[in-house]
């Protein structure tokens, strides 16, 4: 079967607004200035213009709301080159809406929204013929052509139900950080939490923010660990969102486990540098002004591969 795209994604789409430059968390009765903002497409739409900013035919299945959020979201992600033909314009919704809250490192979020009319799952008809798909599991069944990867997120419940990785079934990657492969397999460390997730799919990925990522690969019989690179961070909203991107677009590619791993960190550092998280992908032209760039010795040594796939 001819693949009509290279990625399909599906999941929930979010207008993100994000303030840098906090010191702390806002105070009650207080009013905090900050020193940057920005807005644009977030959620599902951090992989589709990731993607797209890579090189590869990207379609995305989501729901916009028809309302001043929206037509920024859908004009934005046109302009990216992100095919929307599966996706929904709905009369009466509100797009969700997320303010990011960046300070000390992390960010803090906050999220007004609502299901699409019919669930995430009523948008979609027969998914295109793709040679990989991203899908948000915690809404049915995984759906999607060629390899499919997972992407679970945030538990608002809190309960982390191991029952939610039944939903594995079929998929050949997921892709969670520390905190939440730890908690929906119930194990202590990272590395115990990935060893049961390389039980139930291919390619196990666990992230471990600045302490890098590890991995397990069955289908190469690879095995690797990554130490995350230093910078200094802006903002890191949308950042799992581009690795996971990134990774997706070194899978395609045929890269060994650690040359991927090592890219799709060097995309997520570098979006963390910038403001969003979609706006801030580096894409091919960020990652060869910093290999351009870059002088040390050990580093220039671990990208080496860069010197081979930077697209002319």
């Amino acid at each position: 079967m001819t693949a009509d795209v290279d990625v399909f994604l599906s999941g929930l789409l979010f207008y993100d607004l994000v303030f840098t430059g906090l010191e702390g968390a806002p105070k009650l009765g207080t009013e905090t200035w900050t020193t940057g903002m920005a807005s644009g497409p977030g959620g599902i739409a951090n992989f589709a213009v990731t993607l797209g900013r890579l090189g590869l035919r990207t379609s995305l299945a989501a729901a916009f709301g028809d309302d001043s959020y929206g037509r920024y979201c859908w004009d934005t992600l046109e302009s990216e080159g992100v095919d929307l033909s599966p996706s929904r314009r709905l009369t009466g919704w509100n797009t969700p809406v997320t303010v990011s809250l960046a300070y000390q490192g992390d960010r803090a979020l906050v999220t007004h929204g609502a299901e699409p009319p019919g669930g995430p799952e009523g948008l979609l008809g027969e998914p295109p013929a793709a040679r990989a798909s991203i899908v948000h599991l915690g809404t049915g069944p995984a759906r999607g052509s060629g390899l499919i990867f997972a992407d679970l997120g945030w538990d608002p419940s809190q309960e982390w139900s191991p029952e939610m990785l039944d939903q594995l079934a079929g998929c050949h990657a997921f892709m969670p950080n520390a905190y939440e492969a730890m908690s929906y397999t119930r194990t202590d460390t990272p590395e115990a939490a990935l060893a049961k997730l390389a039980e139930l799919v291919p390619l196990a990925v666990v992230t471990c923010g600045v302490e890098g990522v590890l991995a397990v690969d069955s289908t190469t019989g690879e095995s690797a660990r990554v130490p995350g690179l230093s910078v200094d961070a802006i903002d890191p909203t949308g950042a799992g969102d581009v690795f996971g991107a990134s990774l997706v677009a070194g899978t395609l590619a045929g890269w060994p486990l650690a040359d991927r791993l090592r890219f799709a960190n060097l995309s997520a550092a570098l979006s963390v540098q910038g403001i969003g998280g979609s706006l801030a992908a580096p894409g091919w032209s960020g990652i060869a002004r910093w290999w351009r760039d870059v002088t040390d010795p050990d580093l220039r040594r671990a990208h080496a591969f860069l010197s081979d796939v930077i697209p002319d």
